[in-house]
Parts: C-alpha cells; sequence; structure tokens
C-alpha cells in the first residue's frame, strides 16, 4: 500500500485537522472527535447535520456552509461515526427552529444517528431526519437493508440546506429533502479499486479486461462484472436502469457525473456528453450539470450518474446561493 499519510490511526483525524486549516473561514473542529461545524453559526434557522465513514471526501464536511449543511460528523474510513459524534455535532448546530439529520442508508448510519436523535430529543432539541437511498443497483447489500444512499445525497444537502436558509420550519425542510430523495436516482461503475488504509489492500480484485457494475461508495465490488467497455456503452446500461425506474418523461433533471476518486475530468466529461445527447432524445431536458468529485470512495477509480427530477420549487433551491468549501454557487 503506497498512501501520502503519516499513521494508519491518524488518517482521519489529520485529514479533519488539514481541512480546518486549510478553510478556517468555513469550519472549526469540536473536541468530541471529528467533527466539523459552521465557523459562523447559524441562528434562528433549521440547522443540518450529516455524515458518515471518512473517505468520500469532499462529503461531507466540505460542504459545510452557508446553503447547505451546518455540521459534518466523520467516523473512521468506510465506518459510521458513534452516536456521541453526532449528539455531540447536533448539540452544536441546534437552533430553536431544529435540527435535520440527513442520513445515507447504511445500517450502522442509520442506527447511530437516530441514537444520537433521541440522546438530543432528550435534551429538549427538536430533531427530524431523512434517510437517502438513491443507489438503483441493489434492493439489499451486506451494508445496508434497502437501497443505498449515494451520490444523490449532495442535492439533498443542497436543495435542503437553501431551504433552511430561507427560514423555514423544520417539517417543511424535511418534506422538502424527503421530496429531493424520491426523485433523484444513481447508479456507478468502476474500473480499478480503492484500498482502505487499515486494510493495507484492495478491496476487491478485478482483472485488467473488466469492470465492476453497480458498485456502491464503501469500496465494495459491484453487483456483477462485465467486460470492460466504452464509456457510451456502461453510460447506456447506467441511465437504463436508472430511467426504468423513475418516470422521467418531459421532465426536467439536474444530472451530476461523479467521480469516485481517481478518474479524470475528461472522462467524466466524455460520460457526460453521452448523457446529455441520450437524454435529449428522449426529451428529458438537463437543467444544470455537476460533473466532478462530491461523494467518492478514496481513489476508487469509477463513476456514477445521477439525475434528480426537477420541480419549480427545487429548480429555485438548487440554484440559490452556496458558499462551502467543495460546493460554492454565488
Amino acid at each position: 500500500m503506497k498512501k501520502f499519510i503519516n499513521a494508519v490511526d491518524q488518517v482521519e483525524n489529520e485529514m479533519i485537522q488539514g481541512m480546518v486549516k486549510a478553510f478556517p473561514q468555513y469550519v472549526k473542529k469540536l473536541d468530541c472527535g471529528n467533527v466539523v461545524v459552521r465557523t459562523q453559526k447559524k441562528e434562528g434557522k433549521v440547522a443540518l447535520i450529516s455524515g458518515g465513514g471518512s473517505g468520500h471526501e469532499p462529503a461531507h464536511g466540505g460542504y459545510v456552509g452557508r446553503g447547505m449543511l451546518d455540521a459534518a460528523v466523520a467516523g473512521a474510513v468506510f465506518t459510521s461515526p458513534t452516536p456521541d459524534q453526532v449528539y455531540e455535532g447536533i448539540k452544536a448546530i441546534a437552533t430553536d427552529a431544529g435540527v435535520l439529520m440527513v442520513i445515507k442508508n447504511y445500517t450502522g448510519d442509520v442506527m447511530n444517528f437516530e441514537m444520537a436523535g433521541e440522546m438530543a430529543e432528550a435534551e429538549g432539541i427538536k430533531v427530524a431526519q431523512v434517510v437517502v437511498n438513491d443507489d438503483v443497483a441493489v434492493q439489499d447489500s451486506t451494508w445496508t437493508v434497502g437501497r443505498r444512499g449515494v451520490a444523490g445525497t449532495v442535492f439533498v444537502h443542497k436543495i435542503a440546506g437553501a431551504l433552511a436558509e430561507t427560514g423555514a420550519g423544520l417539517e417543511d425542510v424535511q418534506a422538502m429533502a424527503q421530496r429531493v430523495i424520491n426523485n433523484v436516482r444513481t447508479m456507478g461503475a468502476a474500473i480499478s479499486p480503492c484500498t482502505i488504509p487499515a486494510a493495507g489492500k484492495p478491496g476487491f480484485e478485478i482483472a485488467d479486461d473488466e469492470m465492476e457494475v453497480g458498485i456502491g461508495i464503501h469500496g465494495e465490488p459491484g453487483t456483477y462484472k462485465e467486460k470492460m467497455m466504452s464509456a457510451d456503452a456502461i453510460t447506456d446500461i447506467i441511465l437504463d436502469k436508472i430511467l426504468g425506474d423513475l418516470d422521467y418523461t418531459g421532465s426536467e433533471v439536474a444530472v451530476m457525473v461523479n467521480s469516485s476518486g481517481a478518474t479524470p475530468q475528461m472522462e467524466l466529461f466524455i460520460i457526460n456528453n453521452h448523457v446529455a445527447d441520450v437524454l435529449a432524445t428522449k426529451g428529458i431536458k438537463v437543467y444544470k450539470t455537476f460533473v466532478g468529485e462530491y461523494m467518492t470512495s478514496i481513489e476508487m477509480e469509477g463513476m456514477s450518474i445521477s439525475l434528480l427530477k426537477l420541480d419549480d420549487d427545487m429548480k429555485k433551491l438548487l440554484d440559490a446561493q452556496a458558499d462551502t468549501p467543495a460546493f460554492k454557487q454565488l
């Protein structure tokens, strides 16, 4: 294993410290673990908290700032944060308007965030939650019951975060977050695995002429192996699955072409070129496109495509200002 790290047991801590030193105008670290919150606390409005295992950067700490999250909790690489960490994050950002937890659908994340929410409610903090499950590749896995939460989570952060900035109530922010979840679908593929520092070896093996279709974001293999194919061909497989799962007919959509960590923008743009063409032939209008690293798997060479079916309210919130280390819309 070759990585630019110091000690395996310090990866997450040193990463968070480095992030805070790079972006002190946006985030500060709590003393209770790898939890970052806004440098300037939001007052009188619903606050948002999200998180999960490290290794998905810029998610989730990179989305802490105006118009998105108020706190992000980072567990060990690909490991759920503890309830105590989440609880401290909730306490640090809580306002009279309440806190919305945005949870990706993994068993440990759901359990630990829910426990933290109960602890916070016992302290008189209003807490609500949504669970993101946008991955169409699998219905159940070793990580979760039901579909996994993957890159579509970023759309939830953006749109719910924008609504919270307007002063909307907790129930309304939760309902909007759920509306995004109901209308976003994602699927991915990879051509090389990632290596968890503590494991010291790749998460799966793959031949030079193979690819993994239906990958998750925790270094796990896909749902099946396929012979390596062109960018257009694998894009067609992914879009067929997404479009077959939700009726996008006549819709406007937001597109996210996401790198798993090692896929360069050159290849992402090639993929997006075909995504746009396919959607145009089907009468689906692309309202806005996002291409880059949004929800990674350390250094996995892979990608995912997300489609969010938009309505007028979501379009307005998607366009609203956001200013965070990893997402800026000014």
